[in-house]
């Protein structure tokens, strides 16, 4: 990592049902939890809000015209803090539970990039670095977990990159 940079992430995936569906019940009532609480966490700089509507987090924030399209953009200061939420704390099982929710995606659904400090990307910079991740693999611009020589968590406790 370099100094005066955090690091941002995207994850992306598609709710098998409308956000007021039974079957998207359980995640739908625990994201003002789990994101209170990321928003806690050491090293937490900033996250995409939506309208601020309880139970709803970011969900209004859709990708294209697909409602069930859903967004979750952050920055942390380093992937350490990052990594922690992730893995270390309760949302770690809502993770573990995604197949319930979210459809598996067939491409990658996951990329994170440097920052500088004080930079709050935009949902369509942040798709333009997961389509150069597709397109192109991991590098400087846009990579996922793999790129990262400090991210340790994750290799014992990550996903496949396809999966949602």
């Amino acid at each position: 990592m370099t100094l005066g940079v955090h690091l941002a992430e995207l994850n992306v995936g598609r709710l098998l049902a409308p956000t007021d569906d039974p079957r998207v019940a359980d995640f739908m009532d625990a994201l003002d939890r789990i994101n209170g609480m990321g928003k806690r966490m050491p090293g937490f700089v900033w996250m995409m809000e939506g309208s601020g509507e309880p139970g709803t987090g970011n969900t209004e924030n859709n990708i294209g015209d697909d409602p069930q399209a859903v967004a979750n953009l952050t920055v942390w200061e380093d992937v350490e803090s990052l990594e922690k939420f992730v893995w270390q704390t309760v949302h770690r099982q809502f993770y573990e539970r995604r197949a319930e929710w979210f459809e598996v995606m067939g491409d990658m659904h996951f990329v994170m990039w440097w920052v500088p400090v004080g930079h709050k990307p935009t949902l369509d910079e942040a798709l333009a670095r997961l389509d150069h991740l597709r397109e192109h693999g991991d590098s400087d611009h846009a990579f996922g977990w793999k790129w990262l020589e400090q991210a340790r968590l994750w290799r014992d406790r990550g996903c496949r990159e396809e999966v949602a």
